[in-house]
């Protein structure tokens, strides 16, 4: 997993969370937190989350009520409620305020929040996010988590390389970046296939728990080229 981003909160936070996978070698990945500089002083516009495939097997597509169960199984999950804003004690009205969360997101501006739906029986099986709070710098981040019957089957892989063709592409974002703790191997080989290169260790970047905890970043440039099969095909 990539660490999410978590940005600003539109009521009370019921999720909590460091990142998106749990368990040693998910994949969960955070996006920066440092403030944009100066610009107008007007507000981001409203965004549109897309549907996009993922590969044959695999489609992104933006949060719906019906995602409960994934909400559920994702707060039972040892690591990603420290990542994310996942509930650590699930209830109804804390899943249902966390999809009104990424809904918002949207709706603000803050980012184009994803639910991975694995296509052949339409079930949702983690998440992933681009963050836009860095944009005016021409930066982005991304962050994803996957529940763990999902993982090791190349669905972050499939997701991330969507997500990251359609940022540089379709948006024209300069740079990706995301934030992966350095025990988290797996989700370092997903970067680095993707495209991503290391550069360099954050020390005490994001704090997970009690704990503040160190992040490798990984970035990917629009003028770095093409990863093999990065294209996303938007519905």
């Amino acid at each position: 997993m990539a660490a999410p981003e978590r940005g600003p909160e539109p009521g009370p936070r019921t999720d909590t969370g460091p990142g998106p996978d749990t368990g040693r070698g998910s994949g969960t990945g955070r996006g920066s937190d440092a403030e944009p500089g100066p610009g107008p002083d007007v507000g981001p516009e409203p965004l549109t989350v897309p549907s996009m495939s993922a590969g044959p097997d695999f489609v992104l597509r933006p949060w719906e009520m019906s995602d409960l169960p994934l909400v559920r199984e994702a707060s039972l999950d040892p690591y990603i409620p420290l990542i994310t804003t996942i509930p650590s004690r699930y209830s109804d009205a804390a899943a249902e305020a966390f999809v009104r969360r990424q809904w918002e997101r949207a709706a603000t501006g803050a980012g184009y929040p994803f639910a991975i739906v694995r296509s052949r029986d339409r079930r949702p099986v983690g998440a992933i996010g681009l963050w836009l709070r860095d944009l005016p710098e021409g930066r982005a981040s991304l962050g994803y988590w996957l529940t763990a019957p999902a993982r090791g089957q190349g669905v972050a892989r499939a997701a991330l390389r969507t997500v990251t063709g359609w940022a540089l592409h379709d948006l024209g974002v300069h740079r990706l970046q995301l934030f992966v703790e350095p025990w988290n191997t797996a989700s370092a080989r997903i970067a680095e296939d993707v495209g991503f290169r290391r550069e360099g260790l954050l020390r005490g970047w994001q704090q997970v728990g009690d704990q503040r905890r160190d992040m490798a970043v990984y970035a990917l440039l629009n003028t770095d080229g093409p990863a093999d099969d990065r294209a996303a095909t938007a519905n």
